[in-house]
């Protein structure tokens, strides 16, 4: 029997993936049948994709699928569905898109608002990076985990929590693209180089500087995601 946690997961990336388009009426004896599971499970599925826009249930009508623009598109188990579906390259690039409007106006500002530590500590994960990149383990655990933190820290030195918040869709992303085997050994020598640039600016406090070659790295992933099959 499967678990309210295999059914939503299962459900909601069929959703987020398009297998179920909106307007779809589901029922939940229709899902009870389907998933072998007791009407309970169901319902608490059902709520919780509620909860995120990506359902509505009526009386006498049944689980009807939402449009995405009803979705709760920042949720992180949306992001992971998405990217664990046929969906998966639409929300790369969409995400990178969000980083991109995002990013260097957060850069700009860290550089402006970093306390020492956080300078210091923007300073090490690029050296991190550099240093993983360069022994060709850009794919490898280490630095999925360096570059989350980069991002993390960076986001948080901003001193903006509407910026800050972001964190968790840009950590999915980064780890969405490793899962799938996209990211490569080997760093894109513009990315990596620009991500050193831009600490070094923000542990000097060089808004300018910051703001543009933290556009520029997100730019050139911009530019490889969006070839992605």
């Amino acid at each position: 029997m499967a678990s309210h946690d295999s059914v939503l997961d299962h459900l909601g990336r069929r959703i987020a993936g398009g297998e179920l388009a909106p307007g779809t009426v589901l029922t939940l004896a229709g899902l009870e049948s389907e998933y072998g599971v007791s009407r309970t499970v169901i319902r608490e599925a059902v709520r919780v994709l509620e909860a995120k826009g990506m359902v509505a249930s009526k009386r006498r009508i049944g689980v009807t699928v939402a449009p995405m623009s009803s979705w709760s598109v920042l949720d992180p188990d949306l992001i992971r569905w998405r990217l664990r579906s046929a969906a998966r390259a639409q929300q790369i690039v969409a995400l990178t898109e969000l980083r991109l409007a995002v990013e260097p106006a957060a850069a700009r500002l860290a550089a402006l608002r970093a306390t020492e530590d956080q300078r210091a500590e923007i300073g090490r994960l690029a050296a991190e990076l550099d240093r993983l990149g360069a022994a060709g383990r850009g794919d490898s655990p280490e630095y999925l985990a360096a570059d989350i933190a980069f991002h993390d820290c960076l986001l948080d030195a901003c001193g903006n929590l509407m910026l800050t918040a972001i964190k968790e869709p840009i950590a999915e992303v980064l780890t969405g693209r490793q899962d799938a085997g996209l990211t490569p050994a080997h760093p894109v020598h513009e990315a990596l180089h620009n991500h050193v640039e831009a600490a070094g600016a923000i542990v000097r406090g060089d808004p300018d500087a910051a703001e543009h070659h933290v556009r520029a790295y997100v730019e050139t992933i911009l530019a490889e995601v969006r070839v992605l099959p």
